[in-house]
């Protein structure tokens, strides 16, 4: 690394991009730049379209306060009080963020963190995703934006699919061209994200059009998965038209009012969950940006040369599951039902209560279901790698949050990850005494990943290598709940 001093706190710097000059400050001793965009506001002519270039400007730029979000809602209670969703107003919500240790330095590791919300939540201006601490050990730190719901990820006969995932594309390719002048290496870049981000990722492993735009991936909570291109995928999309008494056309939607269009979309989506089900937005295998389902692309050696971190969290159900009361409402008839709905095995659903005695009907289902959807596919994906060039490794995150009885649930692990455990948004899921020591150590295995590959423990190999994030020290873990692993339906052939 460049031994460049760090700037003063206080200054201003300019950066000078392909699209023009911009004017970030300096914060806590790094460099921030904020709100620049990456393409053209998708509005008019541009919307439901694929991203196009901004205008490049004139003069300076100024890149001192977060631009845009996308057109969404807040998370409907009780959630919107654990997940605060900031709303940015404006157009041009295609932009990033870049936190730097100095534009002068040269060489640097580079993060691209693509945010989690269903695909219908969320932004880079969430303050959990503070870039700082990165900055702060050498890492150059992006966070973008991208359209959601219906604009990024509604199913159209007259508009390209996937345009959410185009935007990160997009976005991938603005850090290629422009990163060296942040001090980043732009062959040196790691794409990171959590639920829907790393559900994101998984797509980009798998299209053409994303190769050679990163050379390792973080998928924090979520795996490689898309649908079909057909009915399921065009579901939700046709509700929102048939609420507004339009086609199901990008032309037709087009010229329905913004306020109107999120209205409806929140109305059709409301009540389900990543878990429980519900109408909702997916990627799709389009058979253009994204050929083929990206867990079997992953499966069959895609992307063998990109080094991946992947992992979950213990009990990624509470935080669906705890506020809404289901864990206790949940009737041992119901559990019945669900584990008939998706073909659970009774053998593996005699293993899992056998390892939890007491647990309730709701816990179980959402112990089940925690692995179903995301434990199981990310081992399959680790499996599948150990004749990679790439290096695998599998982490789990068990620290238990005093928060509601959370314990170890859903998006815990970003606080911990961005060292940003004092941030409002973190203390609301975590507490106020949420372990710096854990956090250290997580944030500090993320850093060694993006520079090196390495963040710190046995790579995938035959003994299953699960580095295990709490509860306690860190520490690895062989074949972590295996015989639970081996109930699914993937695995019980091999077993």
């Amino acid at each position: 690394m460049s031994s460049v001093p760090s700037p003063i706190s206080g200054t201003s710097l300019q950066v000078s991009t392909v699209h023009g000059t911009v004017r970030g400050t300096v914060e806590r001793g790094v460099a921030v730049f904020r709100g620049i965009p990456y393409a053209a506001a998708p509005v008019g002519a541009l919307r439901f379209r694929a991203p196009e270039p901004p205008e490049p400007w004139e003069g300076v730029r100024d890149a001192l306060a977060f631009g845009p979000t996308a057109p969404k809602r807040p998370y409907s209670p009780p959630l919107d009080r654990l997940l605060p969703d900031p709303d940015v107003a404006g157009d041009g919500c295609l932009n990033l963020n870049v936190w730097t240790p100095s534009p002068a330095r040269t060489g640097l590791p580079v993060l691209v963190w693509i945010h989690g919300g269903s695909l219908l939540h969320g932004s880079s201006a969430v303050p959990l995703y503070d870039g700082t601490a990165f900055a702060r050990d050498g890492v150059v730190l992006v966070s973008v934006n991208y359209r959601l719901g219906i604009e990024g990820f509604g199913v159209f006969p007259d508009a390209p699919a996937n345009r959410g995932l185009l935007d990160q594309i997009a976005a991938l390719a603005w850090v290629r061209e422009n990163i060296a002048a942040f001090g980043g290496d732009p062959d040196l870049v790691t794409v990171c994200g959590e639920s829907a981000g790393a559900i994101s990722i998984g797509a980009l492993l798998a299209a053409p059009r994303a190769q050679g735009l990163f050379r390792r991936a973080v998928l924090q909570s979520g795996a490689p998965t898309a649908l079909p291109l057909g009915a399921a995928a065009r579901r939700t999309t046709e509700l929102i038209a048939k609420r507004l008494g339009v086609e199901a056309t990008a032309g037709a939607l087009a010229a329905v009012d913004p306020a109107a269009l999120l209205a409806a979309q929140t109305e059709v989506t409301s009540g389900g969950s990543p878990l429980t089900g519900g109408n909702s937005f997916q990627i799709v295998v389009d058979g253009d940006v994204l050929p083929r389902d990206p867990l079997e692309a992953l499966l069959d050696g895609a992307a063998s040369g990109v080094d991946l971190l992947m992992g979950s969290n213990s009990e990624e159900y509470r935080l669906w599951f705890v506020p809404s009361g289901l864990t206790e409402r949940l009737s041992a008839f119901k559990l019945r039902l669900a584990l008939l709905k998706f073909k659970v095995p009774g053998a593996t659903t005699r293993t899992y209560r056998a390892n939890r005695p007491g647990a309730t009907p709701g816990e179980l289902l959402g112990a089940l279901a925690t692995d179903l959807l995301l434990r199981v596919p990310l081992n399959r994906v680790a499996d599948a790698r150990t004749e990679a060039r790439g290096s695998t490794h599998l982490y789990e995150f068990g620290w238990p949050s005093p928060v509601l009885r959370l314990g170890a649930c859903h998006a815990l692990e970003i606080g911990f990850v961005f060292d940003t455990l004092e941030m409002p948004d973190a203390v609301a899921l975590a507490g106020a005494d949420a372990p710096q020591e854990l956090a250290d150590a997580m944030h500090a295995a993320w850093v060694a990943f993006a520079g090196s590959g390495d963040p710190g423990w046995p790579a995938w190999d035959a003994s299953r290598p699960v580095m295990g994030f709490g509860p306690g020290k860190p520490a690895v873990l062989r074949a972590p709940r295996d015989e639970e692993l081996r109930g699914w339906a993937p695995y019980r052939k091999n077993a």
